[in-house]
């Protein structure tokens, strides 16, 4: 086969048979494609016997050679896969398996351990989530002595089991645990909403104490310990679970952004406190404690890092956990400087009214069911993908044939209708033939209209000013998403894009849209 195409220069001759390979790979370029053909039917070729030859030459077309025997060596031995592997299956989560598997050993062993019958819903009680039963008992007859009555698992998943059917009062959890480890554990436990609230309590060999407690962990104690501290692991859940009120400084230097704040995040059960100055805020924490610090960084006595340093050196306030409120997401060069805090303050950045409230009943340990009805949904958004995602409209704007299958499955297994455009003006003409389109996921590096262009050009369409367009792209480049956010684009996230953040990103967009 001869082309009189564009030819291919001499030095990315050896790269096109390469998957996903072009000869032009910039993001204006003019011809589309995933850079698979030549791949495959190399592969091809050679499970028949054969080869592909080429010669060309830039500017002066390609020239393709396909040599087959006349009979196939070995035809019966050649094996074919009729059904083809998903491309980047990573990307897409595996669903739950139905069937129950059987229990092992250890988890028939948990199961005398519990006296589950027994549980009383209106009295204490202590899920155990560890594989040493020593610990185990030991753990048990502690809990025992100071009125609680005892759950146990070996295991990770009959851990998040046990807690979702029971609600204990408090959890003591271990990272090593066999199948699913303790942060995966915890990460389940804080993203369900019946049981984010109950108080977790590491007591583990590892060390990573800020790791847990900025994951929403109430305590954190390193293996081997004495008899004594158990005392401490339960006198810090029992403050949790007694303080039927919670305490919450905001500390802005703006009276109306804190009022704003104290909107966000008000409710029976939290008193919360206003300072205007890192001084009275300062004052406060000496005289009184408080579960929970929301901190503007602009302040007008000082610095938001002049007044971490002096929070740092308050011995009864420097384990309050800190949450900035950012207008937008914290830089590298922001980050670095907060990370010299991080062995005393706990830090995590909100830069949305729904991720502020999120943040700050994770670490106050609201208790759901007691929340005003607009502050539970504003949580369950960011937690239950069928609250705010089902029965929406995505247009998925990319070139790759790759993203545009793992994202469509991750999107269509939560209800998303998913439109395809494979190019800008691809995506521009499907917008305009589909007004019902909720939100635009936006490649950058295409063919004929690059994802620029293509962000500029929506914006200039009527009626879809404040359309959520989020923009994706590989070339994870210092300033990518300020260029992004220039053009037109609502947010953006960096390839290979991690299902979880895209879909916690498409529920605060489609909730913002729903509420406009």
């Amino acid at each position: 086969m001869t082309d009189t195409g564009i030819g291919i220069d001499a030095q990315k001759q050896q790269l096109i048979f390469r998957a996903f390979q072009q000869e032009d790979g910039s993001i204006n370029r003019k011809y589309g494609g995933t850079g698979l053909g030549l791949s495959i039917s190399r592969e091809l070729a050679f499970l028949l016997g054969g080869e592909i030859q080429f010669q060309s030459a830039k500017g002066k077309g390609s020239t393709f050679s396909l040599f087959l025997p006349l009979e196939i060596p070995h035809a019966g031995n050649i094996q074919v896969k009729t059904t083809p592997e998903p491309i980047l299956s990573q990307e897409i989560p595996k669903k739950k398996q139905s069937a129950a598997p059987a229990r092992t050993p250890a988890q028939q062993w948990a199961d005398t351990q519990n006296n589950r019958d027994k549980i009383n819903p209106g009295g204490r009680s202590i899920l155990i989530i560890e594989d040493d039963k020593e610990f185990v008992k030991i753990l048990s007859d502690f809990a025992k002595s100071r009125g609680y009555q005892s759950l146990v698992a070996m295991d990770g998943e009959s851990g998040v089991a046990l807690a979702e059917q029971y609600t204990p009062s408090g959890i003591i959890l271990d990272i090593g645990l066999p199948g699913m480890d303790g942060w995966m554990v915890l990460e389940q436990l804080k993203d369900n909403m019946k049981t984010r609230h109950i108080p977790v309590h590491f007591i583990t060999a590892a060390d990573q104490k800020f790791d847990a407690l900025v994951r929403g962990a109430a305590g954190y104690l390193r293996k081997p310990i004495e008899p004594a501290a158990l005392k401490d692991v339960f006198k810090k859940i029992e403050q949790i679970i007694d303080k039927s009120e919670k305490r919450l400084l905001v500390v802005s230097g703006d009276d109306e952004h804190a009022q704003a704040i104290k909107t966000v995040v008000e409710g029976n059960d939290l008193t919360i406190t206003i300072a205007l100055t890192g001084e009275e805020a300062l004052g406060l924490l000496e005289q009184q404690p408080f579960d929970c610090l929301v901190l503007d960084m602009t302040l007008p006595d000082m610095s938001g890092h002049a007044f971490l340093e002096k929070l740092q050196q308050l011995e009864k306030a420097r384990h309050t956990p800190v949450v900035v409120c950012a207008a937008n997401d914290i830089d590298d060069q922001e980050r670095a400087l907060l990370a010299r805090f991080t062995d005393s303050i706990l830090i995590k950045g909100a830069r949305s009214p729904e991720r502020l409230m999120d943040e700050t009943a994770l670490f106050l340990h609201r208790v759901e069911s007691q929340l005003p009805p607009e502050k539970r949904r504003m949580i369950q958004m960011l937690h239950d993908p069928e609250t705010v995602l089902k029965g929406k409209t995505v247009l998925l704007v990319d070139d790759d044939m790759r993203n545009v299958y793992a994202l469509s499955q991750v999107l269509q297994d939560r209800g998303i209708h998913v439109l395809i455009g494979n190019n800008g003006q691809n995506g521009i003409d499907k917008l305009s033939k589909h007004p019902e389109i909720d939100l635009v996921l936006m490649d950058i590096m295409m063919p004929v209209m690059d994802g620029y262009e293509a962000i500029r050009q929506i914006r200039r369409m009527q009626g879809h000013k404040d359309l959520p367009i989020i923009a994706l792209t590989a070339k994870a480049m210092k300033g990518d998403r300020a260029k992004c956010l220039q053009a037109g684009a609502s947010d953006y996230l960096a390839k290979p894009v991690d299902p979880s953040k895209l879909l916690s990103m498409l529920r605060v967009w489609l909730y913002r849209r729903d509420d406009e």
